[in-house]
């Protein structure tokens, strides 16, 4: 065993996983591109005060699972438990604008107990869009989480919508809510039963059956919304029917910030186990801009963790094989030089191509040119050299073995119609 581990919590992803991995991050850099969103990148690090004002004082993540830490400038700092907070403390240092419409691909730090598909260091993928408050926004953001999820083959998610309400209805549905807890105290979990009353809301986020149990006959925030909010909720929930995305109303989805208002919604699969089986969320976040020291401001984004939505792939068995192996391994049975110029000219032609060291043998070459699953092996010995040839032999596939002589100066068209 080595002397050092990866953290409890933590892992590596080694290839050929991280082609998964890396496919995913592509694929989700794509979409975001054609709904107009640019890639932010921004520090690991933060001020702990923008999570602390963000996810708000009673969330589990600013009580139990931040990673804090002072340096040596007796600063406190905090890395990254989730990706909205940071979007949005760019958007007050650098005032862009609006609307302004990010994505990002980010590790994300949680002291929890590691569970299906996340661990203490995962990673998330997310967009947000600020500045605006038409609810055609939210529609636009919902279809882009459906449309990635989609594009992996997840077609079994289901997707759960939900209003939060605002500074004129939330206040009053919060205090018939408390009546309701403080009538079932000692039914709640564990838990909750001491901090119930620090935030209401917290409970309905509780996946302890002792604390569901409670959602019958509590009051229901659909009940409790200004005509406002009804209208902002009725135009999200006709535009996700426009757009055929199917959607089901959760009066109870409430997740784990306290920076929502109105729009809340997740994707869930079926595959995970219910009390990790979200595998994309968000909401709006209205007031969130004017927490960390901006003016007023609306938003609305979503996140999504890689490593659950992988799981929930693997589960339900929809990408198939991914891989980052290349297309050609050249195989130099003389001194190497022709392994070395090969795979430059090659590479510089956009063709994947890899090579062994150290005089390997025929064999011993083409063992390491199947391990890296290679397509083709471009072969190159005493005889081609002086011919101005190589041999092109194929590794994989119905022609497995089938090989042919090949000019040099053919090469790369030659390769290409292998491959195709």
């Amino acid at each position: 065993m080595s002397a050092f581990q990866a953290p409890k919590g933590t892992r590596d992803v080694l290839p050929p996983e991280s082609a998964r991995f890396a496919m995913v991050v592509a694929r989700f850099a794509e979409l975001a591109r054609t709904a107009g969103y640019g890639l932010l990148v921004s520090p690991l690090i933060e001020d702990a005060q923008v999570f602390r004002r963000s996810a708000g004082v009673g969330t589990d993540i600013v009580q139990k699972e931040m990673y804090e830490f002072e340096d040596k400038g007796h600063r406190l700092l905090a890395l990254r438990p989730e990706g909205t907070a940071s979007v949005v403390r760019a958007f007050v240092q650098h005032h862009p604008p609006v609307p302004w419409k990010v994505w990002y691909a980010t590790p994300a730090f949680r002291y929890e107990r590691p569970q299906a598909g996340r661990y203490r260091q995962h990673h998330q993928l997310g967009v947000e869009a600020i500045g605006s408050a038409d609810p055609d926004l939210d529609v636009e953001v919902i279809a882009c989480g459906a449309a990635f999820l989609a594009s992996l083959g997840l077609r079994g998610v289901e997707l759960r919508v939900n209003s939060m309400g605002d500074d004129a209805c939330l206040p009053a549905y919060r205090l018939a809510l408390t009546a309701h807890l403080a009538a079932h105290e000692a039914e709640l979990c564990a838990e909750h039963a001491h901090r119930w009353t620090t935030n209401p809301l917290r409970v309905l986020d509780c996946k302890d059956p002792a604390c569901v149990a409670l959602h019958e006959g509590a009051p229901r925030l659909s009940d409790a919304l200004c005509a406002p909010c009804r209208a902002h909720l009725a135009r999200v929930t006709a535009g996700l029917g426009a757009l055929g995305i199917r959607w089901a109303a959760d009066e109870f989805l409430v997740r784990g910030f306290d920076y929502y208002t109105r729009t809340t919604f997740e994707f869930s699969s079926p595959a995970l186990p219910a009390a990790q089986n979200v595998v994309l969320g968000g909401g709006r976040y209205d007031k969130l801009v004017a927490a960390l020291g901006g003016n007023e401001t609306p938003g609305i984004g979503f996140g999504c963790g890689i490593e659950r939505v992988l799981l929930a792939c693997e589960l339900e068995h929809v990408l198939g094989e991914v891989t980052d192996a290349v297309d050609v391994y050249v195989v130099d049975l003389v001194d190497g030089s022709a392994a070395r110029d090969l795979t430059a000219r090659l590479r510089g032609a956009g063709i994947a191509a890899d090579r062994a060291f150290g005089g390997r043998s025929l064999k011993a070459q083409l063992r390491l040119a199947d391990r890296g699953q290679a397509r083709l092996a471009v072969i190159v010995g005493a005889d081609e050299l002086a011919a101005g040839t190589v041999t092109l032999r194929a590794l994989r596939g119905p022609g497995a073995g089938r090989q042919e002589s090949v000019e040099l100066a053919g090469l790369e068209a030659a390769i290409r119609r292998w491959v195709s």
